[in-house]
C-alpha cells in the first residue's frame, strides 16, 4: 500500500527557513516518482519541485528555484524538501505526491495518484 507522510511544516518569518519530510512507504523510488505540491487558500494546487528517483536531476517551478532544494535519503525512503528565504507568498498546505507521469507531465498534480495529508507552511511578513 502506497503512503506518504509529510511532517517539519510551521510557522517562520519572512526570509527564514522550514525542512519539510515526506517518508515514503509501499513502493519503491525507482517506480514512482515523488513530487512536492502546495496549495494556498483559495488558489489550485502548484507544484514546487521534483527528484528523478535517483535524485540526479531536479525540477522546480520558476517561484521558488534558487531557494528550495529537495533531497533524498533513498534508504530510509525519505524526501527532504528545504526551504529558506521563505516569503509570505510560500503560505500553503505543502504536500508530496507520487505516480507516474510522463515528463512532460511532471507538474500536473492530476497525474499523480497517491498523496501525503499535506503540512502547512505559515510565513508571516
Amino acid at each position: 500500500q502506497v503512503q506518504l507522510v509529510e511532517s517539519g511544516g510551521g510557522m517562520a518569518q519572512a526570509g527564514g527557513s522550514l525542512r519539510l519530510s515526506c517518508a515514503a512507504s509501499g513502493f519503491s523510488f525507482s517506480d514512482y516518482r515523488v513530487a512536492w505540491f502546495r496549495q494556498a487558500a483559495g488558489k489550485e494546487r502548484e507544484f514546487v519541485g521534483s527528484l528523478t528517483w535517483a535524485g540526479r536531476n531536479t525540477r522546480f517551478a520558476d517561484s521558488v528555484k534558487g531557494r528550495f532544494t529537495i533531497s533524498r535519503d533513498i534508504a530510509k525512503k525519505m524526501d527532504y524538501l528545504q526551504m529558506t528565504s521563505l516569503r509570505p507568498e510560500d503560505t500553503a498546505v505543502y504536500y508530496c505526491a507520487a505516480g507516474r507521469p510522463i515528463l512532460s507531465a511532471t507538474t500536473n498534480p492530476n497525474v499523480y495518484g497517491f498523496w501525503g495529508q499535506g503540512t502547512q507552511v505559515t510565513v508571516s511578513s
